[in-house]
């Protein structure tokens, strides 16, 4: 999840049948740079001047006159000046003529998007989109509290789960054959709270897959998402989001493993007794030794390691000791868009030894720079007008601090994200790792809607395939991102975790590992 709401809501309030407060989206810190480059204009080269053959003094035939035109020599220079100019003049205008013609040849040949559609929906129906991330059971939470285990998912037209960016009409129109559900709970929960809620965020989860047992069923294995996906069904999967989630307990993490938890975060928007976050101040450089502990317990549980959230030292210690490979389930990378939550290039280089994946974001302020330094701006603006207890220009008036912030807004329009970004996410991770180590984490309703245009719902994925055809992807590029990518990593954490079968269970606590 990526925005802020969900992170200041009152942790009581994540009870059974409680409603969130504030906005639903996760805390995001946002940072941002860059501009539009502008056109360069480019001059034509004017006509090449032809100098005059010159004429020896003295080259008059005596007895003839010097006036114009009477000297055959004079007529034949002047003659090869013309005939120079005239083949050049020629040779100007065939340049010219093939330019134009490029040109017009390049406007006059557009892609057939009916035959790529139709292209895309072949290879999507041969290899179903695995989605790293999507927040559904918290979204659920927060918007319907009083309809938990009874909301139609069906995506009815009347139906007010289409609010939501996610539903099973629209998961079948965008080719999804396997999710992983997020679990989040706000990082502000730790101890046994944390379980509890933890633990009723998987019931979410868990009892929407039983009430549609036509859609969908629960996965544990890469081999199990194949079965599932040769029923038409969509395969199932739970995502901790956050280590704060296990109550500072490995016994609880093998719990949760139990229950289908196939991956576990090990922060979230702030650092834990795991490891330090990418948007807190460090204050670990990097793993903890608990943290490390646990990484060991999750190879050996063969539960993918997720290092999305967390700080850059924490990615590249967790690669190094983890001995199956990691996985980012729903980031970017920080060379396209300079935010924190992104992943620099020499850990997509990492992750590439280590045979890992990166699962890019869809939420704008991960993709854009524009957007990022935008949402920056709005967020400075809201907490000017109106900070209380203390600040704010018209604090205790929010009616006047909100027609300020609408006044902002109007003046400074909101960027505009595109589906060719997100591609130039992909790609670049693509050019720096390579095509087999980046997949799709879409964070959808965990964004607040916050997507690009044409990537709006988890309808959608096939536009971003088509976008990527039309870039010269062959078929096998394209299933590889869809979804061949992370079985292959799921099928290595397995065959670690079956390596480590006769390594004894341990329960080590986070005070006897910092004695």
């Amino acid at each position: 999840m990526a925005r802020r709401g969900r992170e200041s809501a009152n942790p009581s309030l994540l009870n059974s049948g409680a409603q969130y407060t504030g906005s639903r989206p996760k805390l995001l810190h946002r940072r941002n740079h860059g501009a539009a480059a502008g056109l360069r204009h480019r001059r034509l080269r004017r006509t090449p001047q032809v100098p005059r053959p010159a004429v020896r003094e003295g080259a008059l035939e005596p007895g003839k006159s010097a006036r114009r035109g009477a000297c055959p020599r004079l007529i034949l220079a002047n003659s090869t000046r013309a005939l120079v100019v005239t083949k050049q003049l020629q040779t100007w205008t065939i340049l010219a003529t093939l330019i134009a013609a490029m040109a017009s040849s390049a406007v006059a040949a557009p892609v057939d998007d009916a035959a790529m559609r139709s292209r895309i929906e072949r290879v999507l129906s041969a290899t179903p989109v695995i989605d790293g991330h999507n927040d559904l059971p918290a979204a659920l939470r927060h918007d319907f509290p009083d309809q938990l285990w009874t909301m139609d998912l069906s995506g009815a037209a009347a139906s007010p789960i289409t609010k939501l960016q996610t539903d099973i009409a629209r998961l079948k129109k965008g080719h999804v054959g396997g999710q992983f559900w997020s679990v989040w709970i706000p990082g502000s929960m730790t101890g046994a709270e944390a379980v509890k809620a933890t633990l009723e965020q998987i019931d979410i989860a868990r009892g929407f897959t039983e009430r549609y047992p036509q859609t969908f069923a629960m996965a544990g294995s890469a081999a199990d998402i194949e079965q599932i996906q040769k029923s038409g069904r969509i395969a199932s999967l739970l995502g901790v989001e956050g280590g704060h989630q296990m109550g500072s307990s490995i016994s609880v993490l093998r719990q949760y493993y139990g229950l289908g938890v196939r991956y576990m975060t090990l922060t979230h928007t702030s650092n834990n007794e795991l490891a330090d976050s990418a948007t807190d101040n460090p204050v670990h450089k990097g793993l903890t030794p608990f943290g490390r502990a646990v990484v060991e317990e999750m190879n050996r549980l063969g539960m993918l390691v997720d290092v999305s959230h967390v700080s850059p030292d924490s990615m590249r210690q967790a690669i190094a000791l983890s001995r199956a490979p990691v996985i980012f389930s729903h980031s970017g990378a920080r060379a396209v868009c300079e935010h924190p939550r992104n992943v620099p290039d020499d850990v997509l280089k990492l992750v590439a030894e280590r045979d890992g994946i990166v699962m890019v974001n869809f939420y704008s302020g991960y993709v854009s720079n524009d957007f990022n330094r935008w949402s920056a701006d709005l967020a400075a603006e809201t907490a000017r007008y109106n900070s209380p207890p203390y600040d704010g220009i018209y604090i205790g008036q929010p009616d006047l601090a909100a027609a300020a912030l609408a006044r902002w807004k109007a003046a400074h329009p909101k960027p505009v994200v595109t589906t060719a970004q997100v591609a130039d996410h992909i790609e670049h991770i693509v050019k720096v790792a390579g095509i087999d180590h980046v997949g799709m984490g879409s964070d959808f309703d965990g964004i607040d809607g916050e997507a690009p245009e044409g990537l709006q719902s988890v309808a959608d994925f096939p536009n971003l395939f088509v976008e990527l055809a039309r870039r010269g992807w062959s078929d096998d590029m394209l299933a590889q991102l869809a979804g061949r990518n992370l079985l292959r990593v799921m099928r290595k954490t397995e065959a670690v975790a079956a390596d480590l079968k006769s390594v004894p269970l341990g329960n080590p606590s986070v005070a006897d590992l910092t004695k």
